[in-house]
């Protein structure tokens, strides 16, 4: 199995970059991540705006996947997460959906113990999840800050990136080159003051290519559903490019016109909120496996 350490990361996903790493389809990678503010916090006393930006939101990598070649699917299976024994939460005046109404920052360093976070005497269930996760993107797209969602991937913050689940990016650029980051132990869909408990981990992946499939946006494989993700610069906007992709995967999947997969969305498919505090909005669509499973949907695309 291969391994990368946490010293090596990104700041921005670029349409060409010096791959750290390079593997074969079908291989093993233990990837160390750090948190979204590369360790700069370890104390509450802290002020989190008063941290180095330019050191926000690393993802480690790139590595280059050999046979990845635009027009194909890089597919990601999620082995493994194990996160640090304690993470970082915080709240910022003007951050977050309620930023106007939020009158001092504060800073939490929260344990991990047992499969808890311990906060105020509650035990909080982890729920191990990537927060920043892509490829290279589109030579269209451009660059892309890893705290910036798009087509590419990047900083979705989406639960569902977790261990037992597999994630699809579409491939831009030959090798893939793929990069993460920005791991946290637990969050609530939404993300709504602009952290989840920030962690760094390590991540076991195992990465494949699927020849000669076309998708836009990026896709996660669970147990019962395939999601699509997808944003935009309002939720509106994300719903709607979500559901545009939705529409169009389900209509050459299944053989169907237009309006007959849009209505099949209408009446079968979830709209979920992934977060809403990026520079993007990202929102998911939940196409349950009792319609298609996620491998007869690539199959058939």
């Amino acid at each position: 199995m291969h391994k990368l350490t946490g010293d090596k990361v990104i700041y921005t996903f670029k349409t060409e970059m010096e791959p750290v790493l390079s593997i074969k389809p079908g291989e093993e990678v233990l990837v160390e991540t750090n948190d979204c503010f590369y360790q700069q916090i370890q104390s509450e006393d802290q002020v989190m705006m008063e941290i180095d930006f330019d050191h926000i939101n690393p993802a480690t990598g790139p590595i280059f996947v050999e046979g990845a070649e635009p027009g194909d699917l890089l597919k990601v299976e999620i082995l493994e997460i194990r996160v640090a024994d304690k993470g970082v939460a915080g709240v910022v005046p003007g951050e977050g959906i309620l930023g106007d109404k939020t009158k001092k920052p504060i800073v939490r360093i929260i344990p991990i113990q047992e499969g808890f976070a311990h906060y105020k005497g509650l035990k909080l269930p982890i729920k191990p999840m990537i927060g920043v996760i892509g490829v290279a993107p589109s030579d269209e797209d451009g660059e892309c800050p890893t705290e910036t969602p798009w087509k590419h991937g990047g900083n979705m913050d989406t639960t569902d990136i977790a261990q037992g689940n597999t994630v699809y990016f579409p491939v831009n650029q030959k090798g893939a080159l793929l990069a993460l980051g920005d791991c946290h132990a637990v969050m609530g869909d939404g993300e709504i003051c602009f952290t989840g408990l920030e962690v760094p981990a390590q991540v076991r992946l195992r990465v494949d290519v699927i020849k000669d499939r076309k998708v836009n946006w990026p896709m996660i494989g669970t147990e019962d559903s395939t999601m699509v993700v997808a944003s935009g610069d309002d939720v509106d906007k994300a719903i709607y490019n979500a559901t545009d992709e939705t529409v169009s995967l389900l209509s050459r999947a299944l053989e169907m016109d237009f309006e007959e997969a849009y209505l099949l969305t209408s009446i079968a498919v979830h709209i979920r909120i992934s977060q809403v505090v990026d520079p993007r909005k990202t929102i998911r669509s939940e196409i349950p496996h009792s319609i298609i499973s996620t491998d007869k949907l690539i199959e058939n695309i």
